[in-house]
């Protein structure tokens, strides 16, 4: 037994077909019987929240879906957790590579390849703070053109670990697509980007309740650099 619960639901989004993803039942899941998360740092608030489908992943694979496939391009979503913007992009021919720091993102991933018919996609373990120690799992390396993330800032990071990491993977001539749900950190990574080189636009993503979708508040951040 894993020791969490999980349920499958069925994800639409305008432009590629239904998708089937397991997620964890609700936050309240936990199951660290090794230790991994927590050597990981992921206390036992945060485990779950990989294994949930948020607003914010939703809009980003939404625009993912919109995005023409372009040949030869390699495109990174780093704190990945379910993927679904990944997921929806290697449904359309991308060449996606999905990350993440928690332990049982790469499981889930295999998981919902395999509920959606999908082929094989690419997965890293992606710790934008710091590779843990003789570390024996796949890091993220090289460059890529499209960087894409959604909610990723809501924590404090005064080290600019994230934009960072950012700066060390993103090809020349690269776009950054980040949605953010207005958090409060939004400022100083916008300044943590300008000192990497890249230049940022910004899309407001206010939308109301209709009958098929919940109300989101948000916007999309392009940064670029040449």
């Amino acid at each position: 037994m894993p020791g969490y619960q999980v349920k499958l639901e069925h994800i639409a989004i305008e432009g590629v077909h239904d998708l089937v993803i397991r997620s964890l039942l609700d936050r309240q899941q936990f199951s660290d019987p090794q230790g991994e998360a927590h050597d990981l740092g992921i206390s036992s608030a945060t485990w779950p929240l990989f294994g949930l489908l948020w607003p914010s992943g939703a809009e980003l694979a939404a625009r993912m879906a919109l995005r023409p496939v372009i040949a030869g391009s390699r495109i990174l979503e780093i704190g990945c957790g379910l993927a679904l913007a990944s997921l929806v992009g290697h449904r359309l021919g991308n060449d996606m590579t999905a990350s993440d720091c928690h332990p049982l993102a790469a499981a889930f991933l295999l998981e919902n390849l395999r509920l959606n018919n999908l082929p094989p996609m690419k997965y890293r373990h992606g710790d934008w703070r710091l590779a843990p120690p003789h570390s024996t799992r796949a890091l993220v390396h090289g460059f890529f053109d499209l960087i894409i993330g959604s909610d990723l800032l809501y924590e404090r990071d005064d080290d600019a670990h994230l934009a960072g990491f950012i700066g060390r993977h993103a090809a020349v001539g690269a776009e950054v697509w980040i949605v953010d749900p207005n958090r409060s950190n939004r400022p100083a990574f916008n300044r943590q980007m300008a000192n990497e080189g890249f230049s940022m636009q910004e899309e407001k993503l206010d939308r109301l309740a209709t009958a098929q979708s919940a109300a989101y508040k948000g916007r999309m951040l392009t940064y670029r650099r040449d």
